[in-house]
């Protein structure tokens, strides 16, 4: 894992998308997420990254990834690139399934989501705001 950028209201980082990194990582997300003022989104934030980086793990063929936190006034976005082309999809539920529903997960839980190509795979973005009606409602 390597950092490759800390500035006020950026932070990157490369790592591989195993479970032992996750788990590091999340710390790290939460501890920024903390120290930018976004302690109310930390939860969510949490969870999708948790959903984004497994995904990576789970469908590509490189566990090999970077890591994008942007926050803007209102806004955090939670991007993860990984070299694979292939577009995540949001699946219906089934209520057997084992997997699946890791992007029905972050369409549920973010303000917003997307997925770009790239020159070398795609990016995966989750975005979480402030003053939204879904933390309106939650609290």
């Amino acid at each position: 894992m390597a950092v490759t950028a800390r500035a006020g209201t950026h932070y990157q980082q490369q790592l591989t998308a195993d479970p032992e990194q996750i788990g590091r990582t999340r710390r790290i997300v939460a501890a920024i997420l903390r120290y930018w003022g976004w302690d109310q989104v930390i939860d969510p934030a949490l969870l999708c990254l948790t959903e984004l980086l497994t995904n990576v793990g789970t469908h590509t063929c490189s566990r090999e990834c970077d890591l994008r936190l942007e926050s803007s006034p209102l806004s955090v976005r939670i991007v993860v690139s990984d070299d694979c082309k292939s577009m995540p999809v949001v699946r219906g539920q089934d209520p057997l399934a084992e997997n699946g529903r890791g992007m029905l997960m972050i369409a549920a839980t973010a303000d917003g989501w997307g997925a770009v190509p790239t020159a070398t795979g795609k990016s995966v973005w989750a975005e979480l705001r402030l003053g939204t009606s879904r933390e309106e409602t939650a609290t």
